[in-house]
């Protein structure tokens, strides 16, 4: 379900929660959100590749996973009026378990997927790596945040 537009206002800020139609989701039910905008402020959640009933596509695949997050990305900041040219700072966790001497071209073809995307110059970012994420098979997750100009899309100090 995705609710257009603020709902509630927090420090003064317009606040709306961002849960696009067709989005992935979790197994079970959950108070979660993929994201939400506050004022210029836009906090995108743990993107993964999951399908809307919550089941892994591409396991272990990190290039076909990495796009399907950054689409994903994409998605919840377009419907917060936003783009990748907004993104102030990407968090990313990836899960390699292979030999150390393959770590970096695992690493290369993650961050040439991610330049399709990305800005230049782009974000500030980290990159975490994790001996597992919520489902056996994804290997990639990416938060992010982003600040836009409120006003121009319908919020701003009230």
């Amino acid at each position: 379900m995705s609710v257009n537009g603020p709902f509630e206002t927090v420090a003064g800020w317009d606040r709306q929660r961002l849960m696009p139609a067709g989005h992935w989701d979790w197994h079970i039910p959950t108070p979660f959100s993929q994201g939400w905008r506050i004022g210029p402020l836009v906090f995108v959640g743990g993107q993964l590749a999951l399908d809307e009933q919550g089941e892994v596509i591409a396991a272990g695949d990190i290039e076909e996973q990495t796009r399907i997050v950054f689409e994903n990305v994409t998605r919840i900041l377009e419907e917060a009026g936003a783009g990748w040219e907004h993104v102030v700072k990407l968090n990313t966790f990836y899960v390699f378990d292979g030999e150390p001497t393959d770590a970096q071209e695992f690493w290369r073809k993650m961050t040439e997927i991610r330049k399709e995307f990305l800005p230049d110059p782009g974000p500030c970012g980290t990159g975490v790596r994790v001996a597992g994420l919520m489902y056996d098979g994804l290997v990639i997750e990416v938060e992010a945040i982003a600040v836009i100009d409120g006003a121009a899309v319908g919020g701003g100090v009230a």
